[in-house]
């Protein structure tokens, strides 16, 4: 019987993406002395990457337990609110989501501002390359907004939040994503008091969006008016 044992796509050999190592996130982290991490098992890396990790963990009681959690790990990423303070509106994206159409929203198609991961460049560079692509916009100067981990339960992503001004002049494509990405993303125009409005009837129902527009109403663009 052969008892070879076959290098891990991902671990020690490439996954289709030429990544290996990828059990060894977290098993260095000294941050914090109340959690001591085990072992980091690699479930998926189809194409983000999803971990097991077994840690230890000491309660405030200073009682320890062991702990099993696992994460999705797909990178950082960036969104932009492109507002215009004149005509007071706003540009977003529409675009099918299957997981919220598995998940119980009527055809999939959210409203978002603009957004994506980072991939290998900095967070300003990649929403400029987003705001391009899916809105068809040219970016000028950058308002950053804030940062946030957006799903802190089990999704390791940090979002990067930004604001900008757009005019008509600016929309220099007409946007609507990368095909060769599967994107079909349609740009759409609205009043921003009809998208605040649209967050308080659901059709506005994505995170991001949602918190940059209640931005741009409280401290944002549009504060005081």
């Amino acid at each position: 019987m052969d008892s070879t044992i076959l290098p891990i796509p991902g671990v020690d050999a490439p996954d289709h993406r030429g990544r290996t190592g990828l059990d060894r996130a977290g098993r260095d982290l000294t941050g914090n002395p109340d959690v001591v991490v085990r072992d980091v098992q690699l479930l998926a890396s189809a194409w983000h990457v999803l971990r097991r990790t077994t840690y230890d963990y000491r309660h405030a009681d200073g009682t320890w337990t062991t702990e099993n959690r696992e994460t999705y790990d797909r990178g950082n990423g960036a969104t932009i609110l492109l507002y215009d303070r004149g005509r007071r509106t706003v540009l977003l994206a529409r675009q099918f989501r299957y997981p919220v159409y598995v998940n119980g929203h009527p055809d999939g198609m959210l409203l978002e501002s603009a957004a994506g991961l980072l991939d290998d460049d900095d967070p300003e560079t990649a929403i400029r390359r987003e705001a391009g692509e899916e809105l068809g916009v040219e970016v000028g100067q950058l308002e950053h907004v804030f940062d946030v981990y957006m799903s802190p339960g089990s999704v390791t992503e940090r979002l990067h939040f930004y604001a900008a001004p757009y005019t008509p002049e600016s929309r220099v494509t007409s946007g609507g994503g990368v095909a060769a990405e599967g994107e079909d993303i349609g740009v759409v125009e609205l009043p921003f008091a009809e998208a605040l409005e649209m967050i308080h009837d659901g059709r506005i129902a994505d995170a991001k969006t949602v918190m940059l527009l209640q931005w741009a109403a409280l401290r944002g663009p549009f504060a005081g008016s």
